[in-house]
């Protein structure tokens, strides 16, 4: 269900004025009216809040599992590789 967001039309309480928010079911009707003070309310179009993670994707573990190579520099035009297959060292000299 989403948390749907609610301000004041014009006047009215601390409540509404600073904004609410309502969780409701998608077919719910929205408000129109504060719950608190009874003034016209109007629902607020804001960004969703939407909670990815994708850590376990860049562990060295996972990369290496599906055949991908990790190189980290190891000093100037030389690379030093962290996990894979591959050459130990690469150096553009």
């Amino acid at each position: 269900m989403p948390i749907y967001e609610y301000t004041a039309v014009k006047k009215g309480c601390a409540h509404c004025e600073a904004r609410f928010e309502l969780l409701q079911k998608l077919r719910d009707e929205p408000l129109t009216h504060c719950p608190e003070c009874g003034s016209a309310v109007v629902r607020v179009i804001s960004v969703p809040s939407v909670a990815v993670s994708g850590a376990h994707l860049l562990k060295e573990g996972h990369a290496e599992k599906h055949g991908f190579t990790q190189y980290r520099r190891a000093g100037s035009g030389v690379y030093e590789k962290a996990f894979g297959k591959g050459p130990k060292y690469i150096s553009g000299k």
